[in-house]
């Protein structure tokens, strides 16, 4: 059984293609709507290799990653000085969650306005939604640490900056990685909205709006596919990473 547990999630995809295939076959939906498994993994194989999919994909990749890095290196640092005094974070607990439960589609009009219609702007309210989460994350990472490690190290001697390098914020790296995988999940997010309503000319959001436009159905579908592809992608490299290198995570 044991062998068989790193195929599983192979089921969930062939469960998908299956009823995919089915509802096509019995015309449940207008296969005009909706194309077969087959069309629409022809187009995305074209469009990755010859067409402009591939360029739009690295694209979108290219946003995604700086925007991602840019809210990492802001709200790591942020998080961990507002996660290490409580009273300092409760403080400024009602900004940060109500910025965070603002849709950040509202928020395209005030960074138009600052940055105006370029990549600037969506790779700015990507990362402006991100750190928010990242840095929610890694504050509660901080001041959720194990108190008997952090008492512990006080007992045998560790200064205020050795308990928080050694401690504090190894204990709250797995509460961080958490940030920075839904972080680079929302990010790809507003990204493919931003392409999609912020005049781009490229990226995976302006491939589905316009392939919606002219009904390429296929080529809609490809892109939202390859769109799926990247953010579990990111997602995996992410929790790899957190693996590799948080071992100690629940221990």
């Amino acid at each position: 059984m044991k062998r068989l547990t790193p195929y599983l999630p192979i089921v969930g995809v062939i469960g998908l293609l299956l009823i995919w295939t089915l509802t096509v076959s019995t015309r449940l939906v207008d296969p005009v709507l909706l194309p077969s498994p087959a069309a629409t993994f022809r187009a995305m194989w074209h469009g990755m290799t010859s067409g402009k999919l591939g360029a739009d994909f690295l694209k979108t990749v290219e946003r995604t990653i700086a925007a991602t890095a840019i809210a990492a290196v802001i709200a790591i640092p942020l998080g961990v000085l507002l996660g290490s005094s409580e009273k300092i974070y409760r403080s400024v607990e009602f900004v940060i969650d109500f910025f965070r439960s603002t849709p950040a589609s509202a928020m395209f009009p005030l960074f138009l306005v600052l940055f105006g219609v370029g990549d600037r702007t969506k790779i700015s309210v990507a990362a402006f939604g991100a750190a928010l989460v990242i840095l929610f994350n890694v504050a509660y990472g901080v001041m959720n640490a194990r108190k008997t490690r952090i008492l512990a190290a006080k007992v045998m001697g560790a200064s205020p900056l050795r308990v928080l390098s050694d401690v504090t914020l190894l204990e709250s790296l797995p509460q961080t990685f958490v940030g920075l995988r839904n972080g680079v999940s929302l990010a790809l997010v507003i990204i493919v909205v931003a392409e999609m309503f912020i005049g781009s000319t490229d990226g995976l959001g302006q491939r589905v709006f316009e392939a919606q436009q002219l009904f390429e159905m296929p080529d809609m579908y490809a892109a939202i596919f390859a769109a799926g592809a990247l953010g579990y992608g990111l997602n995996l490299f992410f929790l790899t990473i957190e693996r590799q290198f948080v071992h100690w995570s629940g221990k």
